[in-house]
């Protein structure tokens, strides 16, 4: 082929393809302005930029790194008149409904069950290598689901208590190395913390990264660092899919590797008190399976895709519990009556020694009676919420807020904002304050939570199938460190020492320098830089 061959072919390639992009663009803008002249709640529109020029607003008013829900839950506290409105970022993402009306939440979550959305998908699969739970939808997911949920039932999380109360036990210990020893960052510690606790109730793999490096959690530290589901520096990057591509072939083979060491050992009749959710899971599959698998062989198809749902439980159960590990720290440390009577219930519970390892480790169900522990660990979530969910509308499926205007999803996705939920002044009085006690007050109470309001591990079927390890976890940690140590923020001392290193600028959400920032998990601004003392 000739060069002025080449070079026709080329450009009529690009012609075709903006004349492509800018059908589809107007097609769809189209839409919007439709909606918009039937008087859909909207931020002020363009034909050109959608709402991306608006959300930029609001995002240069907050620090580089925040969360982008947060911009969008100063941009939805705006339309508190309506708590649904449309914003249209395509071709960043589909234009959504963005909803923090906690009964239009429940007709999404509950009442109808929406799909979750491609894009959705799409960006999640760095993360866990394929199909997950998360994303999955019909069938296939409940089959899953149902196989996974012995492994995550309260009952099987308190069989593991013993094994969780081993790692707060490591993480006491290296608090207890890092008094007096200056500022250090306390997200350091609790990512590996809640990394060691997945993994052992996972994979039932004791490996003791609080002490040790293991290739497992190093590749999925890697991959969520090269991920964001919004940033344009990262998502852009050339080399961006090669590095989580590469890293998440080494998680695929690690697991794979683990996996097969249960289904040898689930031959083994010992018993053993507390089995991990993989061993669960493969106890169901070979039930529901009976006679339609090779008894010496694991299944390929099931150990690719479970492969997929331990990647998905490793990142959901390290990231965001290791940061709202630390939140808790981060807000008890400005509300002392709230720490007083934290560690009032703990003497209560456990007797006066501020670490009752041993006592836990026999008596897991304890935690139960941790009622005041659970209401700060429940009001830490609706302050700080790691996520949003995000769901595909449908035909014939349309919302209806407080003063009875539709809404069609058709065509649209549908995101229920936590930030925005769970700071929304008309359901829940004194919003930014941290009043644990909401969740502890009878339903008549003006401060009790409206039903649908609170929502950081949503609701419906698809609610995290995660949340009782959660609480334990937590629970258990605070058990053993509440009573021995203070935790205050250094942030002042921090931002002194990297002054002048290009880090000036907007520092705080709603005067709060520990901000969620986009890091997946909405780990705290800068790794929490902080001082911990023994309690005198």
């Amino acid at each position: 082929m000739s060069t002025a061959s080449l070079i026709i072919t080329v450009s009529l390639a690009l012609l075709t393809a903006v004349g492509y992009g800018l059908y589809v663009g107007y097609h769809h803008r189209r839409r919007i302005y439709r909606l918009r002249q039937q008087g859909m709640a909207m931020p002020e529109w363009s034909w050109l930029t959608g709402h991306l020029l608006v959300l930029n607003k609001y995002l240069k008013t907050l620090p580089r790194d925040v969360s982008v829900n947060l911009a969008v839950r100063d941009l939805a506290l705006e339309y508190g008149a309506t708590e649904i409105f449309l914003l249209d970022m395509w071709p960043i993402y589909p234009a959504e409904l963005v909803i923090y009306d906690p009964d239009a939440a429940i007709q999404i979550t509950s009442k109808w069950n929406l799909p979750k959305t491609e894009k959705f998908a799409h960006a999640m699969t760095p993360i866990t290598g394929g199909p997950s739970l998360i994303a999955m939808g019909g069938a296939e997911w409940k089959r899953w689901r149902a196989l996974f949920n012995p492994g995550f039932s309260a009952a099987s999380m308190t069989d593991l208590v013993p094994s969780i109360v081993d790692s707060a036990q490591v993480f006491s210990d290296k608090l207890r190395d890092r008094v007096g020893k200056g500022m250090f960052l306390l997200d350091d510690l609790t990512t590996r913390l809640t990394m060691d606790v997945i993994l052992k109730v996972t994979l039932d793999a004791d490996l003791d990264y609080q002490r040790s490096d293991n290739p497992l959690a190093t590749a999925l530290n890697k991959v969520t660092t090269w991920h964001s589901f919004w940033d344009p520096r990262i998502l852009a990057h050339p080399l961006r899919p090669f590095i989580q591509r590469y890293y998440g072939s080494v998680m695929d083979r690690y697991i794979r590797t683990e996996l097969d060491k249960r289904f040898c050992e689930a031959h083994d009749s010992s018993p053993k008190r507390g089995k991990s959710v993989i061993s669960l899971a493969l106890e169901a599959y070979r039930t529901t399976n009976d006679g339609n698998h090779n008894p010496n062989r694991l299944d390929e198809s099931f150990a690719r895709y479970a492969t997929h749902q331990i990647r998905l439980f490793l990142f959901a159960g390290n990231d965001t519990t290791s940061s709202t590990i630390v939140y808790i720290y981060h807000l008890l440390s400005q509300h002392p009556t709230v720490l007083a009577r934290l560690r009032t219930e703990h003497d209560t519970i456990f007797g006066t020694d501020p670490n009752p390892a041993g006592l836990l480790r026999a008596r897991p169900a304890l935690l139960n009676d941790c009622v005041y522990t659970t209401a700060v660990i429940k009001e830490t979530l609706r302050l700080y919420p790691p996520a949003a969910t995000l769901r595909q509308g449908a035909t014939n499926h349309t919302l209806t807020d407080r003063h009875g205007t539709i809404y069609p999803t058709d065509g649209l996705a549908t995101l229920v904002l936590h930030p925005a939920s769970h700071a929304n002044p008309r359901v829940w009085p004194r919003p930014t304050e941290f009043l644990p006690e909401r969740f502890l007050i009878p339903e008549t109470h003006p401060l009790h939570p409206v039903p649908g309001a609170y929502r950081p591990f949503e609701h419906g079927p698809r609610a995290c199938i995660g949340q009782t390890l959660v609480f334990r976890e937590i629970q258990a940690v605070l058990a053993l460190t509440v009573r021995a140590f203070d935790v205050a923020p250094a942030y002042g001392e921090w931002d002194a020492m990297r002054a002048g290193r290009g880090r000036d600028g907007v520092k705080t959400v709603w005067g709060d320098r520990a901000y969620q920032t986009d890091r997946a998990g909405t780990h705290p601004a800068d790794g929490y830089p902080c001082r911990v003392a023994r309690v005198s």
